[in-house]
């Protein structure tokens, strides 16, 4: 599920409580921030990872990385979903941190949105701007699945091949939502609400989806779709029709690209140097 980002987001500083009981905004332990080391001109090789939910939780590092790498994380963005400068794209940091134990995935987001705004100054706010989007509407049919029941939190895959089933799709172990290979896709929704499916569906489709369904539960499901491989035609091309006909057909949803207003985050202020550390 898409985490929530406030309508605001403030300049560093005005989150730190101002009475007795105000709870403290959430930070890292520690955190630096530094320019990122010029590799050569073969050098272009970035690092990411640690957080809440993988192997490293107690650590985050972005190394080489563009500003919107930490952007993205920090407000669960789609690069449809900001606006603001393109340089985000380009100009490169080191990123590390000590996260405290026991950090929520939310609060986890929180901390990365504080690093930006106490290191960068960033300011920005919410707003919706019309462009073409997948609308998720129930069929007329729909929906043709359940709600969920409480699963225990899955394990992160350990990377090994997935196996595959006698059709051709991908067996999905716990903590795997999606694959792709050969041919086939294949999705799969563990007690999760339709906001995380469209959210899903987003990637897939390189565009935003809106969700329409008005459907309120967490649900189970999985959905599998195949596409043929095709000289010339891009990946795009090929499965995100099979898709689309395979959410309606074996889900019960609709999906109508139509021109919509979709959420965006602004940029009101960010600067290119960082404080120092």
């Amino acid at each position: 599920m898409k985490w929530s980002i406030p309508r605001l987001v403030v300049f560093a500083g005005l989150l730190t409580p101002v009475a007795t009981g105000q709870a403290a905004k959430p930070v890292f332990e520690v955190a630096s921030v530094k320019p990122a080391t010029p590799l050569g001109p073969m050098g272009m090789r970035s690092d990411a990872g640690g957080g809440p939910g993988t192997s490293d939780p107690g650590t985050y590092r972005c190394h080489n990385c563009p500003i919107f790498w930490v952007l993205a994380p920090a407000f669960d963005l789609e690069l449809y979903e900001y606006s603001g400068p393109d340089w985000v794209h380009s100009l490169r940091f080191d990123f590390d941190a000590k996260i405290p134990p026991a950090t929520t995935a939310e609060a986890f987001h929180a901390m990365l949105q504080n690093l930006l705004a106490d290191r960068f100054h960033l300011a920005a706010h919410r707003e919706k701007k019309d462009m073409l989007a997948y609308e998720l509407t129930v069929a007329r049919n729909g929906p043709k699945f359940h709600e969920g029941v409480s699963h225990e939190e899955p394990k992160p895959a350990d990377g090994s091949p997935l196996k595959h089933d006698k059709d051709g799709f991908p067996i999905l172990p716990p903590g795997t939502s999606m694959a792709l290979g050969n041919g086939h896709g294949r999705m799969r929704s563990d007690n999760q609400p339709i906001a995380w499916f469209a959210h899903m569906l987003s990637q897939q489709l390189a565009g935003p989806v809106v969700d329409s369904t008005g459907l309120q539960a967490k649900y189970d499901f999985t959905v599998s779709w195949a596409f043929k491989d095709g000289a010339g035609v891009s990946d795009l091309e090929l499965f995100q029709p099979a898709l689309i006909e395979a959410v309606q057909s074996q889900l019960g949803l609709k999906l109508e690209k139509k021109k919509m207003p979709v959420e965006v985050l602004v940029i009101d202020h960010l600067e290119k140097t960082p404080t120092a550390n």
